[in-house]
């Protein structure tokens, strides 16, 4: 989103709610139910809605980075270690 675009206010209820502008909601694809991850950044809170459209673009991200080969050894590891 650049700089120029159209800013809006929300408030934090008492438990800390928000409710994210319609218009927002249906840029990001935001709809009853979706999660998202949240995380601070200097003294920003980051909200990254975890819509279909983001686990789309996920696909083949870890191709060749040995994750399953790791998972197999850590499952391995923990079978045999006699603790389970």
């Amino acid at each position: 989103m650049g700089a120029t675009e159209q800013r809006d206010t929300v408030f934090f209820s008492v438990k800390g709610q928000v409710v994210i502008p319609s218009r927002l909601r249906r840029a990001f694809g935001i709809k009853k139910g979706t999660r998202a991850l949240v995380w601070a950044e200097r003294d920003r809170i980051i909200l990254k809605p975890i819509t279909e459209k983001h686990v789309q673009s996920l696909r083949g991200s870890l191709r060749d980075k040995g994750v399953m080969e790791a998972v197999r050894s850590d499952e391995a590891t923990e079978k045999g270690s006699g603790d389970g």
